[in-house]
């Protein structure tokens, strides 16, 4: 594993010109990048949301750099609120900047619930795959879920009791989509208590897999 880097703290800025708070740490001769989205704003949601906290921190012991981001209108990030649709440009700006951080590496968007959905709208060429960690699938409106027609890979990590989405509806509403894969955390529910390392565990296999 490598070592672990200091966290720097940057902002982002979203090509409408808002400015989102964000944190990066790049270890050593990192080998993959991860950006980070965090639940729904509204309900708590930030950049140290439970899922998004345990990735962070444990991503870069294994060689992954990895960044994560306030959507707008969170903490110190300016704007407002956007539904699910603004927060796509934020999502953009996370990978404009850690493209420039971990150049020529694969990079992998990894939302939790709403940062999840969020993701699943960006098709960013420069993006290696998708990882969804429960979400809904219903932020957005149907077609908006433009990975839904993409070929690059996407993991969609459903908790067994899943209050927004289980893991049956899941694969109902994604049986139609490429190169998609439903994987069941067992035993969790849409808030991952105590799941949290068996989610990074197959995140970083994931990336293996890309």
């Amino acid at each position: 594993m490598a070592a672990n880097s200091a966290v720097r703290p940057l902002w982002l800025v979203a090509d409408d010109g808002v400015r989102l708070e964000a944190e990066l740490v790049v270890p050593a001769e990192p080998w993959a990048a991860v950006l980070l989205a965090h639940p729904h704003p509204l309900h708590g949601g930030t950049m140290r949301a439970l899922v998004t906290s345990e990735l962070f921190r444990t991503l870069p012991p294994h060689g992954v750099a990895v960044l994560r981001f306030n959507f707008r209108g969170v903490e110190g990030s300016a704007g407002t609120h956007g539904h699910g649709v603004d927060e796509q440009r934020d999502v953009v700006a996370g990978i404009d900047t850690l493209v420039g951080a971990a150049p020529d590496r694969p990079l992998v968007v990894a939302g939790w619930s709403f940062g999840a959905d969020t993701s699943l709208a960006v098709v960013d060429a420069r993006l290696a795959g998708w990882y969804a960690v429960a979400p809904p699938l219903r932020i957005l409106a149907p077609d908006a879920y433009l990975a839904a027609t993409d070929p690059r890979p996407k993991r969609l990590e459903v908790p067994e009791h899943d209050e927004f989405n289980p893991p049956d509806r899941a694969r109902s509403t994604t049986a139609g989509w490429h190169n998609t894969e439903v994987e069941v955390i067992p035993g969790a529910d849409h808030f991952l208590a105590g799941r949290t390392g068996l989610v990074a565990e197959r995140l970083v296999a994931f990336l293996r897999s890309v």
